[in-house]
């Protein structure tokens, strides 16, 4: 069987790949490496001794996009191409729009053209916004509150509109929480820009002597420690989350909306000495103001997933920071230029 990954150079489209492979998944590989790094494939390669077909090309682009559909018989579709830094989507809200939108509308097209059956659609646990109350389930209303949210909230009408009127084609709409960690080989990890957008690999930065310290935004919530509270998920989780959902796919027709989280939720403070902890390597931090449009708490109900997938988080948060210091140590400066 043959798979389409778009973005598969990234840090969750990489993972990814390595779990297609080695459950014996053809792959091919969609990425015009605006913000990743080809590097990651040789990464990709090492681990599995397999090397997906790679075409770096814009998912935006419908020729190109057609051509790979014409050279390959492309079974199933991971989408996970796209922008997804918040505050950038909040300054720069038609580049997002247009990338987002534009990348799952070409996708849908080549489903209709070349009789892809099945869609796999990378969401976002930013599409509650302000949850009413935690856990979050999936009958949670959909009300985001940046333009990165609500590209990924239109995508998910978008496909639920194809799919209504494509009744024998199947898409999975995965509500993504906050991944981190790394492979444990320690080789393939999440590449991050000069100033990183998420706490784990910010944190990573400053274990790597790239920051003095860590800025934590707001100690004032209600909450046991004061600092916001997220669901993590070891992103080797998140990756077999795809492949059980591809299984459920191939089985079922329509659209199903799953959260993959690990249904517990860890603050800034409690991350923070998880990964001392793990590293053995102090993080020191800095209490700053909280960021406008931050929730206090945040974390996922995921018993949908393991009902119809039969799948759960196995790694702890020891696993993650674990894992993540092991990438950093051995990556400090990611996968280099």
């Amino acid at each position: 069987m043959k798979v389409l990954v778009t973005g598969g150079v990234g840090y969750i489209g990489s993972h990814t790949c390595v779990e297609l492979l080695n459950a014996g998944y053809e792959v091919v590989v969609a990425d015009d490496l605006r913000n990743s790094k080809e590097e990651a494939l040789n990464r990709v390669e090492k681990i599995t001794g397999k090397r997906p077909y790679f075409y770096k090309e814009d998912v935006c682009d419908k020729k190109a996009m057609e051509r790979i559909f014409s050279e390959h018989k492309i079974d199933v579709i991971i989408h996970f191409a796209g922008y997804k830094a918040v505050g950038e989507s909040v300054a720069q809200p038609v580049k997002y729009y247009r990338n987002n939108l534009n990348s799952t509308l070409v996708l849908l097209d080549c489903m209709e053209k070349y009789d892809v059956k099945t869609l796999i659609f990378s969401s976002s646990a930013t599409v509650y916004g302000m949850p009413d109350s935690n856990p979050i389930t999936e009958d949670e209303s959909l009300k985001p509150i940046n333009p990165y949210g609500r590209t990924k909230y239109m995508g998910e009408l978008i496909i639920r509109d194809f799919m209504d009127a494509h009744p024998e084609k199947s898409a999975v709409l995965l509500r993504y929480f906050n991944p981190v960690g790394a492979h444990e080989s320690g080789i393939l990890g999440e590449d991050t820009p000069d100033t990183p957008n998420n706490l784990m690999p910010y944190i990573e930065k400053v274990v790597a002597g790239k920051f003095p310290h860590l800025r934590v935004f707001g100690n004032d919530y209600d909450t046991p420690d004061g600092t916001g509270v997220r669901d993590y998920i070891h992103v080797v989780d998140l990756a077999k989350g795809h492949l059980a959902a591809i299984t459920y796919a191939m089985e079922h027709t329509g659209t199903e909306c799953i959260n993959l989280g690990t249904g517990t939720g860890y603050s800034v403070l409690d991350i923070v000495h998880a990964f001392e902890s793990a590293s053995g390597v102090p993080v020191p931090y800095i209490i700053t103001q909280r960021r406008p449009g931050d929730a206090a708490t945040c974390y996922s109900n995921p018993s949908k997933a393991k009902e119809l997938l039969g799948w759960q988080a196995k790694e702890n948060i020891e696993d993650m920071c674990r894992s993540a210091y092991n990438w950093t140590k051995k990556n400090p400066d990611g996968y280099g230029e």
